[in-house]
């Protein structure tokens, strides 16, 4: 059985395939055509899964798009005629969408030259597609499942119960009310403008005072199990705003209203200086997102009865909110999809199809997300030939034990290992790795490397075992979803790592999942007494790095001073 998931004409377009029940390969578009949450048609991510597994397009018996334009089709002609006279071009636009998504066959024949009159579409509701990512890769038969972000076919939030194979939506928030335009909405008015920029007012929150939580608490209201936004302060339920998906960068036109600023002040424009005002205002939506969030999983664990929780959606990488959740919510077991963005859905939508629409039993469980593509040893030397730059070869436990030395006396190590990961985070295959004890260590990576905002934190990677020691951690956290508290005791001896708030956005790193990267990190607890090390994705304002060419790129122009590929050593000289 071959089932090709896909998550198209949206923001981070991406393809998996599930194979015999195992999904053996995932990718984003993004790393493959280098631009970032890219969206349209993942022609080339499903190019390469498709490859990674042998497999002739035509070989295909099902795609499942994680899109539904039949979808609440009553809610939207409803919204439409309403607002028809200040939407004059949505119809038009809608329109165009929706033949874009029915012709997926015809456009991925033509583009991978194949074949596919024998292999069936599925069209696969959004968030469904989310909770299906969440629950049918996780470890419980039986759980509570949410799914909660901006927008997809017409709803922002479903919840539901899982029961083996199945599960049944319950409860839906429709547009325009949504916990993640919220947020968005804040983080354009706070001068962030780009799609996927959400995570920066996460950061951002720590350094401000939650002074403007009365005015959240008139934008964001809660009742029950639903959010309501006061649209007087949006524009996306009252008119048209700029849309696009259907390639390239993502584009989502402004949300908030002038009356946002009235509220608040004047918005913040993307060169001025951050000042305490918009750090209040960061403080204060996050304190809001986790005030609505935290009791709608309140009421889902009494309502369900059930102990677990299977979750998603791009709200679902919000690390402070689920800190508190895993804390407050009453559930004993969180599984949160690693991929949980739009991302996700494209694994979702095929396991989706494989469980709920063509009755196969569940024998998938997620265990890591390493499931891009890899490079050999070979292929990575001649990638350094060509760019002329030397080389020197090592066993694993030479390697290891250098760069560890390298990291201790404070270099900055670009770290290529292995398959890459799915998802939005570097979790040590496509890497860039410090000490995480040099106080100075933040600013020079934020400034030097990575060109970016210095406020933002970069994420300590931990040896699982010894994890519990260092952070107010129950259990495991190998996909950096989850900021515990950084105990009292290393708070001083984790500088690099450790947020204002003294939290951390933590990943446990075990030696089964990862062995090679457990063996750095253990080498350098051998060197240092430490059992850390400063984890951050390896790029520079670009997607993260895919092939070893990309690697050699940025590492000679980001400003490193150690790369590794594979088995092989880069130093600068000089």
């Amino acid at each position: 059985m071959l089932i090709l998931g896909l998550n198209a004409f949206h923001a981070d377009a991406s393809a998996a395939l599930f194979v015999d029940g195992d999904v053996v390969a995932a990718a984003e578009e993004e790393r493959f055509n280098r631009v970032k949450h890219a969206s349209g048609l993942p022609v080339e991510a499903a190019r390469w899964v498709l490859a990674e597994a042998g497999v002739k397009p035509s070989a295909l018996n099902h795609i499942a798009l994680s899109k539904n334009p039949h979808a609440h089709k009553a809610r939207r002609l409803a919204h439409a005629l309403v607002h028809a006279a200040r939407q004059r071009s949505l119809p038009r636009e809608r329109l165009a969408a929706r033949a874009r998504t029915m012709s997926v066959n015809s456009q991925l024949e033509a583009s991978l030259d194949a074949d596919l009159s024998q292999c069936r579409l599925h069209f696969v509701e959004h968030h469904p597609s989310h909770i299906a990512s969440s629950f049918f890769a996780s470890p419980f038969d039986q759980a509570a499942v949410c799914s909660v972000d901006g927008l997809g076919d017409f709803v922002s939030m479903a919840s539901g119960t899982g029961r083996g194979s199945d599960f049944e939506v319950n409860h839906r928030v429709y547009f325009p009310h949504s916990l993640g335009f919220f947020y968005t909405a804040i983080t354009q008015f706070l001068g962030f403008p780009h799609y996927g920029d959400e995570y920066k007012v996460m950061g951002l929150a720590p350094y401000g005072r939650a002074r403007f939580l009365a005015e959240m608490r008139r934008i964001l209201m809660r009742t029950g199990e639903d959010c309501r936004l006061a649209m007087e302060f949006f524009r996306h339920g009252r008119e048209s705003i700029d849309w696009n998906f259907d390639a390239g960068p993502p584009i989502v036109g402004t949300l908030f209203g002038p009356q946002l600023e009235d509220l608040l002040g004047p918005r913040r424009r993307p060169d001025d200086t951050l000042d305490d005002r918009h750090r209040d205002i960061a403080a204060s939506a996050q304190l809001r997102l986790e005030e609505v969030l935290v009791p709608v999983l309140q009421a889902l664990r009494k309502s369900t009865g059930l102990p677990s929780l299977a979750m998603a959606g791009g709200v679902a990488l919000n690390v402070t909110a689920n800190s508190l959740i895993a804390a407050e919510t009453g559930f004993e077991r969180i599984f949160v999809q690693p991929a949980a963005s739009d991302t996700g859905t494209s694994l979702g939508a095929a396991l989706y199809v494989a469980h709920h629409r063509l009755g196969m039993p569940r024998s998938y469980e997620m265990e890591h997300v390493y499931l891009g593509p890899s490079f050999t040893v070979e292929e990575c030397a001649a990638s350094l030939e060509q760019a002329g730059v030397p080389y020197e070869r090592l066993e694993e436990s030479a390697l290891c034990e250098r760069t560890a030395k390298y990291i201790a006396d404070g270099l900055i190590v670009g770290w290529f290992q292995g398959r890459m990961e799915f998802g939005p985070r570097a979790l040590g295959n496509r890497s860039i790795v410090c000490d995480p004890r040099n106080p100075r260590m933040k600013d020079m990576l934020n400034s030097r490397t990575k060109r970016r905002e210095a406020f933002r934190p970069f994420a300590p990677s931990v040896l699982a075992e010894r994890a519990g020691e260092i952070y107010e951690l129950e259990g495991s956290s190998p996909y950096m979803l989850y900021a515990p508290r950084v105990r009292e005791d290393w708070r001083e001896r984790l500088p690099a790592v450790t947020h204002v708030d003294g939290t951390g956005r933590v990943q446990t790193v075990d030696r089964i999942s990862n062995p090679r990267y457990w063996r750095l990190i253990r080498a350098f607890e051998h060197l240092t007494g430490v059992p850390v090390v400063l984890n951050t994705s390896f790029n520079e304002n670009e997607p993260i790095v895919c092939t070893p060419e990309e690697a050699i790129a940025c590492f000679l122009r980001a400003d490193m001073d150690v790369l590794v590929l594979q088995d092989l050593l880069v130093t600068r000289k000089g």
